[in-house]
């Protein structure tokens, strides 16, 4: 049977058929990084969820049929503020976090996008677009300032379903003397001498956050293209200012086909955010879990609802992991899965019912044989996990393991010590230690076995 792809498109705000503009050809833009600091752990979701949906994209209609773009933000304010802060230079501070950046998608094992092309590559694009907005009298310069003026696009908060006044009130408007409205935003301004500087017609200075998104999609997919995808925090003003300079500038009627959005991770249902100070980085779990673990705890709550972030959430996933490798075996490349079983990706890419698939799959390879076993590591290894071996994961639990074999196995020797003269106060005591240490201990025909969490 051959299953169509639903998706859930903000432009309309309801569940669609994904019908590509050309399916051999299918263009997908990702708001990417800004490169100011690590990522964290909400980063890391729309990482995730975009890279599901990419390989979902790949295997409807060929690996090479989707062009897929993830841009880096490597100048912006809050750049050059964390380089001041950091007293490094904005190059190394850049440089750094991108090589970071990259070590954490690898750590998550996501699919390398088509192409991942950073603003200050195509600042000439950039200044060609405020030039074609400025001849179209959508754009007005004052003080060295470019400002797009909002009120000459009438669509401006069709994606958001606000109106304009609506979507002003009680966001951060930038506000400037410059501008003829409040809501206008900028698409060129001065910098200052601290502040990296290119030269334009309005003299020496940098682009608006909004632009770069534009003038990167347009060179790498078109003036239209179908999918446009990030965190539910870029609606407005990101996407909407986006939609507004796109189509005014390439003077189309729709700017992307299908708006996706993922929902913020919480902790105590509070978004994660540095402004409140429950940031988790990345890299701060690359030394307590498998990159695995992670992944799957982010695709553990549909990408549309807010996932909140807990340690029994990446317990369970890990002892899920855990009990998967028990039927581990590696999976036979050439065989293709079947749609059935990719059906709940296929819906709105559904990732709680994909985990539930693969519990299913799980049962019957721990019943069958080595067929059901191929068959349930493809299926984990399709959306990134179980991509490690039995060995390489037993490894890194030992890695982890704050004790050592022989300190293991004297522990339990006292704790059978202590059964023996009916201490067992004692013996759970010396249990619990263990299970502290990450070990856990079973009592199994007349001898006791452990195993790493």
């Amino acid at each position: 049977m051959n299953k169509e792809i639903f998706l859930t498109n903000n432009l309309s705000n309801k569940k669609e058929k994904f019908i590509p503009l050309d399916k051999e050809n299918i263009g997908v833009y990702v708001c990417g990084p800004t490169v100011y600091d690590n990522p964290h752990i909400g980063n890391a979701r729309p990482l995730v969820i975009f890279d599901i949906l990419y390989k979902v994209l790949k295997s409807k209609y060929g690996h090479n049929k989707i062009n897929y773009i993830r841009n880096i933000t490597d100048v912006d304010d809050k750049i050059i503020k964390s380089a001041k802060e950091k007293n490094i230079s904005i190059s190394e501070l850049t440089k750094n976090v991108i090589i970071d950046f990259n070590n954490d998608c690898n750590y998550l094992n996501l699919d390398s996008p088509t192409q991942e092309p950073k603003a200050t590559d195509h600042i000439d694009l950039m200044i060609e677009m405020i030039l074609s907005l400025l001849e179209k009298d959508f754009a007005y310069e004052t003080n060295s300032h470019v400002y797009f003026e909002v009120s000459k696009f009438k669509d401006y908060g069709k994606l958001s379903n606000k109106k304009l006044e609506d979507l002003i009130a009680g966001s951060r408007v930038e506000v400037s003397e410059n501008k003829k409205k409040s809501e206008d935003f900028v698409l060129w301004k001065p910098s200052k001498d601290d502040e990296p500087a290119w030269d334009s017609p309005w003299g020496k200075g940098r682009p608006g956050w909004h632009l770069e998104c534009s003038a990167m999609s347009r060179k790498y997919l078109g003036d239209v293209f179908d999918i446009h995808g990030g965190g539910i925090d870029l609606i407005f003003p990101h996407h909407e200012n986006e939609i507004a300079q796109s189509r005014c500038a390439n003077d189309t009627k729709v700017f992307a086909n299908y708006w996706i959005h993922n929902a913020f991770i919480t902790m105590s249902n509070e978004k994660m955010a540095k402004s409140t100070g429950n940031i988790i980085k990345i890299k701060d779990f690359k030394d307590k879990v498998d990159g695995q673990v992670l992944k799957l705890a982010l695709m553990s709550a549909h990408y549309k609802q807010p996932l909140d972030w807990n340690e029994k959430l990446l317990e369970d996933c890990k002892n899920t992991i855990d009990k998967w490798y028990e039927v581990y075996l590696p999976s036979n490349d050439k065989t293709v899965l079947d749609e059935d079983i990719l059906s709940p990706l296929y819906d709105d890419l559904n990732t709680p019912g994909y985990i539930a698939k693969l519990h299913q799959l799980y049962d019957k390879a721990l019943k069958g044989g080595n067929e059901e076993k191929s068959l349930f590591v493809l299926a984990c290894n399709f959306i990134g996990i179980l991509n490690k071996t039995k060995e390489e994961w037993i490894e890194f639990k030992k890695k982890k393991s704050s004790i050592n074999e022989d300190d293991i196995l004297e522990m339990i020797a006292l704790r059978n010590k202590a059964r023996e003269d009916k201490n067992y106060k004692e013996a759970d005591i010396i249990r619990d230690k263990l299970l502290d240490k990450g070990v856990l201990i079973e009592d199994k025909d007349g001898k006791t076995i452990w195993k790493l969490k």
